[in-house]
């Protein structure tokens, strides 16, 4: 008896994880044989897909009309992650290639880091523990001041979708008045997680913290500029977990070395890794005293283990449901389409 040769199908995951891809090859049984391309830059993408039937894509890389037109049989690219500026969806959906992302993973991790960095800044932590480490000297609140009380204070959040409603949760638990700008929001969402809806100029001029949880879109991208920035109070704090494009970090590491804002917790920036000539990294490692008040995370607000799990297997699943002739769950060009 003839044994029927099946044809599995190719997924590359592009970039940032590494092999084996255990939890996508375990997901994807039967369907797809799944390798790792380990991709640092888009360049590298180029001659390497041709075959594949589809992509789990990170952050490290981009997919551009070039890389699609390389595409012979790519049925869908994956976004493993909320985020999907990276992709070009118009171009993915004139080619009928289906965009997708994770939008529902981690939305604890990114919640509890977007406050620990609030709470760790408005408390001088990082400050405090640079000022001292050497010289022991102030070993008094002089190393922290000044800051103001959490409870009753003001939080703004910029994007009140699951991750920002998630956090404002979490500030209403802090006892702060709790107020959000998004003009895309879902209605009555305000109301169920108890939060004011305000105009962004007044978010800006009046909160005591200010948390950005918006997609970057060409509307987001830079909202956080200058003039945002002068807008603030000289004893706030911005939080950025987000996407690294929504704040102008030059301006932001001009407004915290002039003082015009208290403190920052960065998690993401405009170009990742980062790079050691850029004006906010540089400031955050110049050994100054009194040192600033600037926290930076290497893009992990996401991470926890169980985080990590959720977001690959459900990319993996969507990719599954593509490459086995069913419909996507989050399609997010279904627009260009045809």
């Amino acid at each position: 008896m003839l044994m029927q040769h099946v044809h599995m199908k190719r997924v590359v995951i592009t970039d940032y994880l590494e092999p084996p891809a255990k939890i996508e090859s375990k997901v994807l049984a039967g369907v797809a044989e799944v390798e790792c391309l380990l991709a640092k830059s888009t360049q590298e993408l180029f001659g390497k897909l041709t075959d594949a039937d589809g992509l789990i894509l990170c952050h490290e890389v981009s997919i551009t009309r070039e890389v699609l037109q390389e595409l012979h049989h790519c049925r869908a690219v994956v976004r493993c992650g909320v985020g999907f500026d990276n992709i070009d969806r118009k171009a993915a959906g004139e080619m009928g290639i289906y965009v997708c992302n994770v939008p529902d993973y981690g939305v604890d991790e990114v919640a509890d880091h977007a406050i620990a960095m609030m709470l760790a800044c408005n408390r001088g932590l990082i400050k405090a523990e640079r000022a001292i480490r050497r010289s022991l000297n102030p070993w008094d609140m002089r190393a922290i001041q000044p800051i103001f009380r959490v409870a009753g204070a003001k939080m703004g959040i910029i994007g009140l979708g699951r991750i920002g409603g998630a956090t404002a949760v979490r500030a209403k638990g802090l006892r702060m008045d709790v107020v959000a700008y998004d003009p895309y929001v879902r209605a009555g969402t305000d109301k169920l997680l108890g939060v004011t809806l305000v105009e962004l100029e007044e978010l800006l001029r009046t909160c005591d913290v200010v948390s950005v949880h918006t997609p970057l879109t060409e509307e987001s991208r830079q909202m956080i500029d200058g003039k945002a920035l002068d807008l603030m109070k000289p004893t706030a704090v911005l939080i950025n977990t987000a996407r690294g494009a929504v704040v102008d970090t030059d301006a932001l590491a001009v407004a915290l070395r002039e003082g015009s804002i208290a403190g920052a917790g960065i998690d993401v920036l405009p170009e990742e890794p980062a790079r050691r000539d850029m004006p906010l990294i540089q400031l955050w490692q110049e050994d100054t005293q009194p040192p600033v008040n600037l926290i930076v995370t290497p893009h992990t607000a996401f991470y926890s283990d169980a985080g990590l799990l959720e977001m690959r297997t459900k990319a993996a699943m969507e990719l599954k449901r593509i490459l086995s002739g069913q419909n996507p769950k989050n399609c997010v060009n279904v627009e260009f389409l045809p």
